[in-house]
Parts: structure tokens; sequence; C-alpha cells
């Protein structure tokens, strides 16, 4: 029986060879990711690291929100993505009128079957674009509750299932713009990062008043993955080695925000989970086959910051999401793991 234990079990030679395959698609993934970006600089000027996060929350299975003032580029950050990725992909346009059945779909009656057929939502995509989301009702933003955490909606008890892969990139104004509702918690928590454009430098500006002189740019940005790609992004992602004391780091910085004075909520036990995706796929851009403790430093405001409610003194003394997580980045110190080159 001991033998037969032994036999099972991968030698060293084996364990090498696996390790060594495990870098050379590592190394492929990081090729395809940065010609992506490459790609995408096209009609997303001065915007690098906010085109690299997004790319990360897709290949971390999650999905994005992008909050900022209109007209920095958020939507055509969105139209891009599809574009180089060759993914379906609709918008929708939120309003108050907006109803929960332009996102799910709905059932028609059938006088020739006497059966309900279903008609399809606009979640029903690859990559949906819910635009302005916090300008419609709690009862259309609860619609997409379904489809971003299980991957389908629910019509007259039949489920539909999304196309694989499926991402929600959702826009809103900041709270405060005309017309603007704040977003519930557990829709907010759905989304695994919230991300900002911001305005662009004086020198990206006028390249993108030269680059629309004469032409759309968004023209000129051609697929360069397919669906089957993505998939196998995702699943080098996964891959990604993690050792136990990062994710105790990781564990540790969430549980935090939960003591932490100024907070009066802190973060669901689905944004630890989040927070280690995110740091996988930030090893995965990086071109590393395992994780440092900097790759869980990188997006944890990216990914905690929405999910924090401020206690009512903290607001009042302006204090930020973004300067309680910076706090709690410092007050907790990171594993004595040695941040190893990349072979």
């Amino acid at each position: 029986m001991d033998k037969q234990i032994k036999e099972s079990q991968p030698n060293d030679q084996t364990l090498a060879a696996a390790a060594s395959r495990q870098e050379t698609v590592t190394a492929e993934m990081q090729k395809v990711c940065l010609a992506i970006i490459r790609e995408l600089k096209k009609v997303i000027v001065g915007k690098d690291e906010t085109i690299k996060k997004v790319l990360m929350v897709i290949l971390a299975g999650g999905h994005i929100l992008l909050e900022d003032v209109p007209g920095v580029g958020k939507t055509t950050l969105a139209l891009g993505f599809s574009r180089v990725m060759n993914l379906d992909y609709r918008r929708m346009q939120f309003t108050p009128d907006t109803m929960a059945s332009d996102i799910t779909g709905f059932s028609v009656y059938n006088k020739e079957t006497g059966a309900l057929d279903y008609k399809p939502g606009a979640a029903l995509c690859n990559l949906f674009l819910a635009d302005e989301i916090n300008r419609t009702s709690a009862k259309t933003q609860a619609a997409l509750l379904e489809v971003m955490e299980e991957g389908g909606v629910t019509v007259d008890g039949v489920t539909h299932k999304a196309p694989d892969p499926f991402v929600c990139i959702a826009t809103q104004n900041p709270l405060g713009s005309a017309g603007t509702q704040k977003l519930p918690d557990s829709q907010l928590d759905r989304f695994m990062a919230r991300l900002s454009m911001g305005y662009p430098d004086l020198k990206s500006q006028v390249e993108i008043v030269k680059q629309r002189q004469s032409s759309d740019p968004i023209k000129t940005v051609r697929p360069l993955v397919s669906v089957a790609h993505i998939k196998a992004m995702k699943r080098a992602v996964q891959m990604i080695h993690m050792d136990e004391e990062i994710i105790q780091y990781a564990a540790a910085l969430c549980e935090k925000t939960r003591t932490a004075a100024a907070v009066e909520q802190g973060v669901s036990p689905r944004a630890v989970l989040a927070l280690v995706q995110m740091a996988k796929a930030d090893a995965l851009m990086d071109g590393r086959t395992y994780t440092i403790p900097q790759d869980i430093k990188d997006v944890f405001v990216d990914v905690c910051g929405h999910r924090l409610i401020l206690t009512a003194r903290a607001k009042i003394r302006k204090e930020t999401e973004e300067k309680i997580l910076q706090d709690i980045l410092q007050e907790i110190k990171p594993p004595a793991i040695l941040e190893r080159k990349a072979k």
C-alpha cells in the first residue's frame, strides 16, 4: 500500500516540469495582456493604470464600478474592451423609468403554442455596460444582483444563463450630482473593484483632441483575443500560487476594516475573496507565477473602498475611505516574504 502511495506522488522532475509549463503559460499570458493594453491606449489616452486594473478585474472574474464625473471616457473604455476582447457587448442607459424586465428579460404569451416565450434582456451578453447605474430605482438596480453573482437571470421561475464570460461594467456619477441616488450595500458588494478615470492631464487632453479631428479612434481598435483566450487567461490567474501567509495578510487587512474607529460597517468575506483574486491577477500582469505582499497592497483600496460605511462622525470630519484604508495598510505589517524576481 505504501508503495502504491509513493508511486502515485509526483517526483521532483514532474514538479519541475509542471512549474516550467506554468511559467511559460504565465509569460505568454502577460504578453497578451500587454498587447491588449497597448491596443486600448489608442483610444484611452493617459490612463494606463485604469486600463490595467479593469483588465485585472475581468481576468479575476469580477465586475467593475467606474465612478467619475461625466465625459472622462468611462463608456469609451467599456466599448474599447468589448472590441479588443471580441465580446458580445450591450449598453443600457439607466434612467428613472428603466424597468427590471429591461435587464432580465420577460415572458410573452404565444397564442399558437399556448406557452410563454422568453424574450432575453439586455444583461444576457458577455460585456454589459450599465451606464449611470445610480440614476435608476433600487428595484431596477437589484435586477442585476443575480446575474452578477450567479451568471444568470430568473424569470417566471426559469433561470436563463448568461454567456461565459459575463462581465458587468457599471458607471456612476459622484453622489450628489443631479438625479443620482446611492447604490445599496448589497449592490456595491457585487462589484470586485471601484475605479476612477480622473481628468486627463494637459498633454493627454491635447492628444485626445488631435485624435478626434478626422476620425473616431474607437474604430481603430482591433480584436486581439477570443472568448476561448479569455477563459484560458482566467484559468491562468486561478493557477497563480498564493502563500498562506499572504492569505492571512489579506484577511487581516479586511478584518481591521471591521474594527476601525471611523468605520461603521467593514468589508464582507466576499471582499477577502475579491482581494485574493485581484492580487493573483496583479501577479499575472507582472509575469509571476506567485503572489507577493505588494500585490495585495496594489489593489486593497480599489477592492475595499466602496464597501466601507463610515460613521457619521467620520463623515463630518471629512475622512475618506481611501485615507482609512491607507492607514490600515500602514498599521498591518505584511509578511516577510522575499519578493523574488520572475524568471
